[in-house]
């Protein structure tokens, strides 16, 4: 989707409260140069949603394998851009942390900030979120092959609500020659409400966000986004787009960076302890509860992702 560009400006700096880090033993070997007194994991979102869910889940993980103790810090506005822009000013500072997704490669992409995922320190990749493309349960639709061929012929209205949706339908655009008409919304809630109220015609959603309404009936899913179909019961059985000769497949990466400029060891003390993390089951657990695919990397390879994933955002939003 082509989006306006929109200044973005840099919000006041945040005080930390005084915590104190314990010593570790089972974790990552503390020195000088690792984090002291307070971490802090940034959220760029409000309370409840999906980034906030995985900042707090991680928080909790690499207390455990870090031996140390994080709090939380929501900053919430312009869909994420103010706490992107706000982690600037820990540049070089290994006691913060940023929960990121998407929108820290797609507002780069489509406004004028001042802040890349090039600026930051990538840790590690906690997992991938693809989305589910669905209908009203009585909609003519029952494939994705039905829903572009019908707006290759016709008017097909869609729902989208952040960065992630509309990439994904600006890739089913590009794969099928079709044209949708968009309507915006400010979070997958309101656009499957709209769904379900007549409104739209089809929405992009996370497993997660949409599984009250798929196992109440109210919709249902034509295709996933995905590489390989979801293994959870609930829709192991959704084919993928590109089963219905679709090439499509772009997944919300949920992650976790640290501040540009943090020394060789202070990074490695984070890969290290995320990697302990991911062998945990509070990590098992959290996959589970939001619905994720448990595909991690970690430092080098979570960057070499990145700049994949960022060739992508910007070849498509162009």
């Amino acid at each position: 989707m082509r989006s306006a560009k929109s200044a973005v400006g840099t919000a006041a700096l945040v005080a930390a409260a005084g915590l104190v880090l314990s010593g570790c033993q089972d974790g990552p070997a503390q020195s000088s140069d690792l984090p002291s007194g307070n971490v802090s994991m940034i959220v760029p979102a409000g309370p409840g949603g999906g980034s906030d869910v995985a900042g707090r889940a991680v928080a909790a993980g690499l207390e455990e394998a870090a031996d140390v103790t994080i709090s939380v810090e929501n900053q919430e506005g312009s869909g994420g851009a103010l706490g992107f822009s706000n982690f600037l000013q820990y540049e070089g500072d290994p006691n913060y942390l940023i929960s990121a997704e998407t929108a820290l490669i797609h507002i780069p992409a489509t406004q004028e900030v001042e802040f890349s995922y090039q600026e930051f320190t990538p840790i590690f990749k906690i997992g991938e979120d693809s989305t589910l493309i669905l209908v009203r349960s009585d909609s003519e639709l029952q494939t994705c092959s039905d829903f572009v061929e019908k707006a290759e012929d016709g008017r097909v209205v869609v729902g989208f609500a952040g960065g992630l949706d509309e990439i994904t339908f600006n890739l089913f655009e590009e794969a099928s020659g079709a044209e949708f008409d968009y309507v915006p919304f400010g979070a997958g809630s309101e656009s499957t409400t709209a769904l379900m109220g007549g409104h739209v015609e089809v929405v992009s959603a996370n497993p997660s966000e949409a599984m009250g309404q798929i196992e109440s009936g109210d919709v249902r899913p034509l295709c996933a986004a995905a590489e390989e179909r979801y293994t959870y019961d609930q829709i192991s059985d959704v084919p993928t787009a590109k089963e219905q000769g679709i090439d499509v497949a772009f997944a919300q990466y949920r992650g976790i960076l640290a501040p540009g400029g943090i020394s060789d060891e202070a990074r490695q003390f984070w890969i290290d302890a995320a990697k302990q993390y991911v062998e945990s089951d509070a990590y098992d657990e959290y996959v589970e509860s939001a619905m994720l695919q448990p595909l991690t990397a970690f430092g080098d390879d979570f960057t070499s992702y990145l700049d994949e994933y960022n060739d992508t955002v910007v070849s498509t939003v162009e």
